[in-house]
């Protein structure tokens, strides 16, 4: 409890520490990322399309975390540029399979290298088996929060 009695105390609170945690790597991540021209979300579409290409609009949403009308704004903008393209008409149905362009592969190539000293640095107070720790016990957390059978 809080010091007057009502609500959490946010010292002790292990979710809002998440909280911080989430909004200082975004923040790091963007300070890397920013030299590059990209943001996290940028980032984000670009790692997705690389790890799963010909995803659709609604999946790359999804995994961003933004909204299907605005990843199909990102995605306008990252083809315009040259990162990546689209067919101009649905192979099936409805959905256009994006994929990087030599051009995005290399911007990704240089973005995973910046995000990855931020992980780094991240990491760099824990021993790797607390680093091994810590991501076991995010990934159970997560499914625990995800588990709707719970």
């Amino acid at each position: 409890m809080s010091q007057d009695g009502a609500g959490i105390d946010l010292e002790k609170s292990l979710g809002y520490l998440l909280k911080e945690v989430a909004s200082a790597l975004r923040t790091a991540m963007e300070e890397a990322l920013r030299p590059l021209g990209l943001t996290v979300t940028r980032y984000s579409c670009l790692e997705l399309l690389a790890q799963r290409p010909g995803l659709s609009n609604s999946d790359l949403a999804r995994g961003a975390f933004i909204t299907r009308q605005s990843m199909n704004t990102l995605l306008q903008t990252l083809e315009r540029e040259g990162y990546v393209t689209r067919p101009a008409e649905a192979p099936v149905g409805r959905a256009l399979p994006t994929r990087l362009t030599p051009s995005g592969r290399a911007l990704l190539d240089q973005a995973t290298v910046a995000v990855r000293s931020v992980e780094l640095r991240m990491l760099s107070a824990l021993p790797g088996p607390d680093q091994s720790e810590a991501s076991r016990l995010l990934r159970s957390m997560l499914h625990s929060l995800r588990d709707t059978g719970a």
